[in-house]
């Protein structure tokens, strides 16, 4: 199985909505938006900034010119190591392409051209405190658990926004 990577584009709108539709819900039990998502996915892949602030970049995983794996990555800037962090997000394989590599290699492309681009300092990304599959995975590829707990308040499910 030839597995190929590359940078997410309008075409794979419908796909990548449909993964993160389907990765809330496997992984936290969530229904999403679909409106919602579908506007915030295409954010991404077509570029739009929001104030100035980019929204990120999708990479896709192909087999046989279908998409079946996927990852986002977003931007944090850390003034501890005066450069930037990526965040890993939105991640999901088919269910029939899982421990086959697809993530492996999406992982290995972004990490090198993470590594090859001297402003990044880092990978970072969340995952659920039991989903032990995805945390060993993880592990295999280089990743450990940062001491850290995630934290947040989410404007846009809370009655307070405003």
């Amino acid at each position: 199985m030839e597995i190929t990577v590359r940078g997410a584009v309008a075409g794979d709108i419908r796909v990548l909505v449909d993964f993160n539709l389907r990765m809330a819900e496997e992984t936290e039990g969530k229904s999403l938006d679909g409106e919602t998502l579908a506007a915030g996915v295409e954010a991404v892949v077509v570029g739009t900034e929001s104030e100035g602030v980019p929204t990120g970049r999708y990479l896709v995983a192909e087999v046989d010119g279908r998409v079946v794996g996927a990852l986002m990555h977003t931007w944090e800037w850390s003034d501890w190591r005066n450069g930037v962090v990526w965040w890993l997000q939105s991640v999901f394989v088919e269910p029939e392409f899982r421990r086959r590599g697809v993530f492996r290699l999406l992982y290995e492309t972004l990490r090198s051209q993470a590594r090859n681009d001297e402003r990044v300092v880092g990978l970072r990304l969340y995952v659920e405190g039991d989903n032990r599959g995805a945390q060993a995975t993880y592990a295999r590829l280089g990743m450990s658990s940062s001491g850290y707990t995630v934290m947040e308040e989410l404007f846009t499910e809370s009655a307070e926004r405003g």
